[in-house]
């Protein structure tokens, strides 16, 4: 972490800090490969939604300690009483995907080692992913009896199809870095002494973007798949009408007819 700002307690399930405009949301139970309890889902939570208060942000960084990104939920800790523990894990993580898809700010996961059930759906929930060579990715749901969470069967089909879904899904096999960077699953593949740079170069180029049209540009993808055509056109007209009012769109169009480049301030 270099230089960070409203940093959790170190010994906290989720760490939190933020380095200029771009904040770092880290998993950080590395001795169960950041398995998710009740601890873990709530501080998730209120990470997020301290995120979303803060108006400097316009780039996350979503990441783990340790050997992997997450392996899913903790199911030693569900164990006792599973169905009412399982309904107020989920309720936090939930509402923390919620709150981070509602943001303009971009969100990227940075993945490495295992990426499975909730960890899989939290990255297919984010806007962008980059994964380390070696990372091995699975749903592992029905391993234990389970169906999913955490947005998993609403990304993973829109991301790689129904058909392909209902395989990773029904048939449960483990699959690799390329193979997610074929299916779409991830953007970039690296090697992982270079993850931390990459994932840091992406955040700070989209950082430095018009963070109020990025918002408005990843919602109106993501809200695609809903409506017809006319509809579509009546969201990509108002949404641009916001962007026109802006102050980054009047700096855009500035730097186009002076030909320099735009220094966009998220407003």
């Amino acid at each position: 972490m270099t230089n960070p700002d409203h940093l959790i307690r170190p010994d906290a399930p989720v760490l939190y800090w933020r380095d200029g405009a771009i904040a770092h949301l880290r998993f950080n139970r590395p001795q169960v490969l950041n398995a998710i309890d009740l601890a873990t889902a709530q501080c998730f939570r209120t990470t997020c939604d301290r995120i979303a208060d803060d108006r400097n942000i316009r780039a996350v960084v979503i990441s783990a300690e340790g050997r992997a990104f997450m392996a899913g939920g903790d199911l030693a800790a569900m164990r006792a009483d599973p169905v009412t523990t399982a309904r107020a894990l989920i309720e936090s993580m939930h509402s923390g995907i919620s709150v981070l898809a509602s943001l303009d700010a971009p969100v990227i996961a940075s993945v490495h080692g295992a990426v499975a059930g909730g960890g899989l759906g939290l990255l297919l929930g984010c806007d962008l992913a980059i994964a380390a060579e070696g990372t091995r990715f699975n749903l592992a749901y029905l391993n234990v009896g389970a169906s999913s969470d955490c947005s998993t069967s609403w990304g993973l089909p829109r991301l790689v199809g129904l058909r392909k879904a209902m395989e990773i899904a029904l048939l449960g096999g483990t699959f690799g870095a390329a193979e997610a960077l074929l299916l779409g699953i991830v953007n970039r593949v690296v090697p992982l002494e270079q993850l931390h740079q990459e994932s840091e170069a992406m955040a700070g180029k989209l950082a430095h973007g018009p963070t109020r049209a990025l918002g408005r540009l990843k919602r109106l993808l993501r809200d695609s798949a809903q409506r017809s055509l006319d509809e579509h056109l009546a969201a990509e007209a108002e949404a641009f009408l916001e962007c026109a009012a802006s102050r980054d769109f009047s700096e855009g169009v500035d730097a186009f007819i002076e030909r320099r480049t735009p220094r966009f301030q998220g407003t």
